[in-house]
């Protein structure tokens, strides 16, 4: 029997970022009596099969209204597929009417979930061992899991930190940072979300250091009752300095594993042609997926024409749900902690509130709350480089029960003051 040794393969699989999700997904499963706080996944409530057929349906009849004779209609939802996406027009007009976003639809790449997409950037980006990503830390562990797989260095960017003189910071270490990668809305994990006028100064500051925007949306349709949306990066973006991650995987079926980048800067090739980045994005896709699945891309292009193209129209029921579940976990936090030995975050939307403790927080105390008082969460410490402890933990209200939440928090409540100092 071949025996392989870990440290002779590629370094990434002893990285924790690899490891993050699997560890926390296998709490749930050995913890299935524990309410969970952790999954950030959407809720179930409205899931119905018979939609996906009804979507199916109304791909295939969209086809036909093109000229798609039987066999074409056939074809072009169970053959292979084209790598770039049978869907990027219904994209196209999904982001301009939602996102006020307008680009060509050949600059968008259909992807198999964001994570793919990320993947495609990076890859594309790193041409040398002096390509860097900058990262606003804490940073969603996907985007960071991508890059160890990639052998791209991650350098944070605290909220503390201008984004200018990091970048000045690495070019004088020697180092090309390529991107910066965000999510100006609803932050995974912090919950947190950008102003206009920050948005603006990004915008600039990425023009005058001559640096690529990862801008990574997958929360922005949801936020809190009363609160306007902010045009995200890219509906701002006047010089092609931002390339859009996309997913359906929050607002049409996370099942389909849908996503998408848009990506329209221009590529000069050593002969002096131009083309679009997605183009080149496709040649790296073709040798990774091929192509995304066409069945999953025809239920999601069914639920957008379904919607008029509007997924916000199509998330009403959701928005309202996770709506109130924000409010009744940061309300309920109030209540349990009035004396401020305990702090959290009250985002104006989204999934998540960080909860900030007095005492380090790992996966061992994850694992005692799970086994000894029945409730899970997200050490804070999955979402940093750093190996020093972190006080705090990530709650997410997207997927418990609503009568589920005052249970949850008074086992968090009790975890934490057993263990207050």
């Amino acid at each position: 029997m071949a025996e392989l040794r870990l440290t002779e393969l590629h370094g990434s699989l002893t990285d924790r970022a690899l490891t993050s999700m699997n560890f926390l997904n296998e709490v749930s499963h050995h913890y299935p009596d524990a309410i969970s706080l952790a999954a950030g996944r959407p809720t179930e409530e409205f899931f119905d099969l018979e939609e996906v057929h009804r979507y199916l349906d109304l791909f295939a009849d969209h086809l036909r209204s093109r000229g798609y004779d039987e066999a074409a209609v056939r074809r072009t939802i169970l053959q292979y597929g084209r790598t770039k996406g049978i869907v990027h027009d219904l994209v196209a007009r999904n982001l301009a009417v939602d996102e006020d976003i307008h680009v060509d639809p050949e600059a968008i790449v259909v992807t198999v979930g964001c994570q793919e997409a990320m993947v495609l950037v990076l890859r594309a980006l790193r041409s040398g061992p002096d390509d860097v990503l900058l990262a606003i830390a804490p940073t969603y562990v996907g985007i960071t899991g991508a890059a160890r797989v990639l052998d791209v260095p991650v350098r944070p960017v605290t909220e503390d930190d201008d984004l200018a003189a990091v970048v000045k910071a690495a070019r004088a270490d020697g180092l090309r940072p390529r991107a910066c990668y965000l999510m100006p809305d609803f932050a995974n994990p912090s919950g947190l979300s950008l102003d206009l006028e920050s948005r603006r100064r990004l915008l600039e500051v990425a023009a005058a250091e001559d640096l690529l925007l990862l801008e990574d949306n997958p929360y922005g349709l949801f936020p809190a009752a009363g609160v306007d949306r902010v045009p995200t990066l890219k509906a701002l973006d006047t010089e092609r300095r931002v390339v859009y991650l996309g997913s359906f995987a929050k607002t049409g079926l996370p099942g389909a594993r849908v996503g998408y980048v848009v990506a329209d800067q221009t590529v000069e090739g050593p002969d002096g042609s131009t083309g679009l980045l997605a183009g080149e994005l496709s040649k790296i896709k073709s040798m990774l997926t091929v192509n995304t699945s066409p069945v999953a891309q025809a239920v999601i292009g069914g639920k957008l024409l379904a919607n008029d193209f509007s997924l916000v129209a199509a998330n009403r029921r959701e928005r309202a749900i996770y709506a109130a579940n924000l409010r009744a976990i940061t309300d309920g936090l109030a209540a349990r902690f009035p004396g401020g030995e305990v702090t959290w975050t009250v985002p104006s939307g989204g999934f998540f509130v960080v909860v900030t403790v007095p005492f380090p927080v790992d996966d061992v105390l994850l694992e005692k709350s799970a086994q000894e008082y029945g409730v899970l969460w997200t050490p804070m410490s999955h979402f940093y480089d750093a190996g020093s402890p972190i006080h705090a933990l990530r709650l997410s209200c997207s997927s418990v029960a609503p009568d589920q939440i005052d249970a949850a928090l008074n086992r968090l409540a009790a975890l934490i003051t057993d263990q207050l100092p």
